[in-house]
């Protein structure tokens, strides 16, 4: 079976129901605390949402810092798939795993609400049970998820196809080209601000699509497809 790490900083909100999404998909989810000194044999890493350090500074820009990150900073660029949630998404970012910045939302209001989001690219480790212009519905909550980046940049991430999510039906924060994604150049380390963990079942969330992230990197880490 998989291992599946899930790191808990100081401010993490979302790190069980991210390791609740790990054991509904099949896999088994290892607990990384923020100041651990290595990684637990894990085959892949989940950075999940909250608000790290308090968002201090800049949100996730002390939380990249923290000794774990080096770990993942070093084994994401050996390979390691690594996915960031929300604040996981802004951590990734400040860690230079991915590009751009995630700023205050248009309005500098809190948005809170299920919001479409449209499958671009279904060649990631973690998008591979999806189908392109696909679209499902999952929990957005966030102030600072406006994604921004030179649009050298962005123009960058759409010709070589490494926006991997936009929001459907509506911006909810005014991020550029609608990108509620992005991925790496290799594909294996994918960032998010809508919140898949809180879309596995029907019955708990607006609907169970969010799940396909969490079984897409356990077939890939088993060979399966993508």
């Amino acid at each position: 079976m998989s291992k599946v790490g899930v790191i808990t900083f100081p401010g993490t909100l979302d790190d069980g129901d991210a390791a609740r999404a790990v054991r509904h998909a099949g896999g088994e989810p290892v607990a990384l605390w923020h100041a651990d000194a290595d990684l637990h044999g894990v085959d892949a890493v989940i950075v999940p949402g909250g608000f790290s350090y308090g968002d201090y500074l800049r949100a996730g820009a002390i939380a990249r810092f923290a000794p774990v990150m080096g770990l993942v900073i070093e084994a994401a660029q050996g390979g390691l798939p690594v996915l960031g949630i929300c604040n996981g998404f802004q951590v990734l970012c400040e860690a230079g795993l991915l590009p751009g910045a995630l700023a205050r939302n248009a309005g500098l209001h809190f948005v809170c609400h299920d919001q479409r989001i449209r499958v671009e690219n279904v060649q990631t480790a973690w998008t591979t049970r999806y189908w392109a212009g696909g679209e499902f519905v999952v929990p957005v909550k966030s102030i600072e998820g406006r994604f921004v980046a030179e649009k050298s940049t962005v123009d960058e991430l759409e010709r070589d196809g490494r926006v991997v999510f936009r929001y459907a039906g509506g911006n909810p924060n005014g991020s550029m080209n609608d990108i509620a994604g992005i991925c790496s150049a290799n594909r294996r380390v994918v960032g998010l601000m809508p919140h898949p963990e809180h879309a596995i079942d029907p019955l708990t969330g607006p609907s169970g699509d969010g799940i396909g992230l969490f079984t897409s990197v356990l077939d890939n880490l088993a060979g399966v497809g993508g």
